[in-house]
């Protein structure tokens, strides 16, 4: 079970440099407001599940796991999803940043063109708060898109590749009702070379320091 306590990773860019795909108002309040909720929710419900261990108190540690999936799912999901943005003058926001992941989508949906189709309107088929993710399964290499729920990880085997928030709190500020112009506009700050090493990886290469996190939800 994991036990350390979780910090907010730092951004690896200013707030404002994925405009015009996200404004520096929404960037700022889902990564300090949003995310740290997350962090905090996440470290409380760790203190009191070794609580409830060291008390052997097996009812109070089965309530508490619902509220450890969610956090840790959150600060997990958000923390893949601030590393595959980019700003969009960036060159690693180009697909020839990614030269083998972008070969194995054009065989696997017929072009780059038709998997971004396919991905946007997965996501825009989304019902409620949740995720939209192209994930590779480790057992037979295939990519797939997948949907998560809320803040639910993807399922174990499937390594993630791309995840992309789509809680209203990730455009509303911006886009308003206008989903599909945030959905879109992630593929000018996608970072394809993030994207890359994340295909090229191994299973726990992917999650880095949260791996352990991930295990245990």
């Amino acid at each position: 079970m994991a036990s350390a306590k979780y910090s907010l990773p730092p951004l690896p860019y200013a707030y404002d440099a994925l405009e015009p795909s996200i404004s520096a108002q929404i960037m700022t309040l889902h990564h300090t407001k949003h995310h740290q909720t997350y962090i905090n929710n996440l470290n409380a419900t760790l203190a009191s599940q070794a609580t409830a261990t060291s008390k052997q108190d097996i009812v109070a540690s089965l309530h508490l796991q619902n509220a450890l999936n969610f956090n840790a799912g959150g600060h997990i999901n958000h923390t893949l999803f601030w590393e595959n943005l980019v700003p969009a003058s960036s060159p690693n926001a180009q697909p020839t940043a990614a030269p083998k992941l972008a070969a194995a989508l054009t065989a696997h949906f017929g072009s780059l063109e038709k998997f971004q189709e396919k991905f946007t309107a997965m996501l825009l088929g989304l019902k409620g708060s949740g995720w939209g993710w192209l994930v590779q399964d480790t057992e037979t290499g295939n990519l797939e898109l997948t949907t998560s729920r809320d803040q639910d990880i993807v399922p174990v085997g499937k390594k993630p590749i791309l995840g992309v928030d789509f809680w209203e709190h990730a455009y509303y500020l911006q886009y308003l009702n206008d989903k599909a112009s945030y959905a879109k506009g992630i593929w000018k700050i996608t970072n394809w070379k993030v994207l890359e090493a994340r295909y090229e990886s191994g299973y726990e290469g992917v999650f880095g320091p949260l791996a352990g996190l991930r295990s245990s939800i």
